[in-house]
């Protein structure tokens, strides 16, 4: 055996601190902290709600004021896309298309870290770590941007532990005196409760007494009186609901002197007294704007013969239509009532079945689910929409009263809808081959890429047409009729 000198000693004692300490800086630069990487997380996807003047019920800003609240924090973020998730977004990260326009989702990395700081003791960190604070104006509720023309409904109050109440509200104008498009609506609610006074509500629906209010917008005659004729339909306000966004080439006309109508506003018990209204937020074009599509207004869902058996989970509901034009899908809105858990929307075209997208479903967050420029579907005429809906009438369904009862359709919560709001817009043949080309150019495509919701969009790449074929084609179809 070897009998080292004492420099020799010393020298290897120097060597083994040299390596190990470079271990131990990784380690430590490897610990997750609150200032380096769970405050950015919740500036972007939490902070907008969670803080002083906001809709959540705690503020998430500070150490002091997220670390007593980390499991609880750890659980609603690992729920992912199942009611009670934060942040309220539901999309299914593992099928379908996965760009979304104000998608505030947390990524699987960022869910990992939040689990891991909690289970660690929550440390603080570095304060030189942290982002710079967010600026919060309270002014500002309009998440689309502030509008161009703010509408407000008249006030109602709503008193606590009364029924749920349908009906009518107040006919309002809108003030517009010329025609214009609109790029994006928003509705947001304006009461007297007082969110920060630790009232210990549970849900989004505690903060508030409208659930939804289905409206549109209307003419009337010299006598205040709609004139004949039917209204213009606008997305469907629910309570959490996020903005509607319309296509760039598709905005929505609002006519000048026209009223905001509605025959079907819901108010609910909040568990006190509450006086409420609605403020209608429009964002224009310029006047200048002209669209190039036509906004389609196809009815995909059931709300009539709906049938969910006592005591049964993962029951099924299916609807279907075909698509007669063209077809860009904008968003994918599913509406579902307390049973609901989850949606998925389908594309058949000839052989191929695709699932578009997949969500949960949390009746206290009504989500609609805009596509990113580049994703939204692109469906030739002749493709068959298809949703299915998943349904839990259970014990472990907390928003269902009681799991024994049958379940049948109707407009109040603990009956059932199976609807898809979403919003589409119909391209002419021109359009619909020029969209395919941009997006082949956008993604630089090629020919043994996969596009989901575009099953054209490869085809002449996959099998080009000559001209002369394709003319010849077109003749012969001609010869035929």
């Amino acid at each position: 055996m070897r009998i080292f000198s004492a420099r020799e000693s010393l020298g290897y004692l120097w060597l083994a601190s040299f390596l190990f300490v470079p271990a131990i800086s990784l380690a430590q630069s490897s610990e997750i902290t609150f200032h380096k990487d769970i405050e950015p997380i919740l500036q972007r996807s939490c902070q907008n709600c969670h803080r002083v003047g906001g809709a959540g019920p705690m503020p998430l800003v500070s150490y002091e004021e997220v670390a007593p609240f980390a499991g609880l924090i750890e659980y609603k973020t690992g729920l992912r896309d199942r009611a009670g998730a934060m942040p309220p977004w539901y999309m299914e990260k593992d099928i379908g298309i996965q760009e979304y326009k104000d998608d505030p989702s947390l990524s699987d990395a960022e869910i990992a870290a939040i689990s891991a700081w909690a289970r660690s003791g929550t440390p603080k960190g570095d304060p030189a770590d942290a982002p710079a604070p967010i600026n919060f104006d309270d002014s500002v509720k309009w998440r689309a941007g502030e509008p161009d023309l703010i509408v407000k409904m008249n006030p109602v109050t709503k008193l606590a532990g009364t029924p749920d109440w349908w009906g009518e509200i107040d006919y309002i104008p809108t003030g517009l005196t010329e025609d214009r498009y609109v790029k994006s609506v928003e509705i947001v609610e304006v009461n007297d409760v007082n969110n920060q006074a630790g009232t210990g509500r549970d849900t989004v629906g505690g903060r508030y007494i409208f659930h939804h209010m289905i409206w549109g917008t209307a003419q009337m005659n010299e006598n205040g009186e709609r004139a004949p004729g039917p209204s213009i339909p606008w997305p469907v306000h629910e309570v959490g609901r996020n903005a509607d966004i319309f296509d760039e080439d598709a905005g929505r006309l609002l006519k000048a002197g026209s009223y905001i109508v509605s025959d079907s506003v819901h108010l609910h018990s909040n568990g006190r007294d509450t006086t409420g209204h609605l403020e209608v937020g429009f964002r224009f074009h310029d006047k200048d704007y002209k669209p190039k599509y036509q906004n389609a207004f196809i009815g995909l869902g059931n709300g009539v013969d709906i049938s969910i058996t006592g005591n049964e989970k993962d029951q099924e509901l299916h609807a279907y239509t075909v698509l007669t034009q063209h077809t860009k899908v904008i968003t994918f809105e599913p509406h579902l009532h307390a049973p609901g858990e989850r949606m998925c929307l389908e594309a058949i075209w000839g052989y191929t079945v695709e699932t578009l997208s997949c969500v949960g479903y949390d009746h206290n967050w009504v989500r609609g689910y805009p596509y990113a420029d580049n994703a939204a579907p692109l469906l030739p005429k002749g493709t068959i929409l298809h949703i299915v809906g998943y349904m839990n009438n259970t014990e472990s369904n907390p928003n269902v009263p009681d799991p024994r009862n049958w379940q049948g359709s109707g407009n109040r919560s603990v009956t059932n809808m199976f609807i898809d709001l979403g919003i589409r817009v119909t391209l002419s043949d021109e359009q619909f081959f020029e969209a395919m080309e941009e997006r082949r150019q956008a993604l630089n495509l090629g020919p043994n890429d996969h596009v989901i919701g575009c099953p054209l969009c490869l085809a002449p790449l996959v099998a080009p047409i000559s001209e002369s074929e394709a003319d010849s084609d077109t003749n012969e179809v001609a010869t035929r009729n």
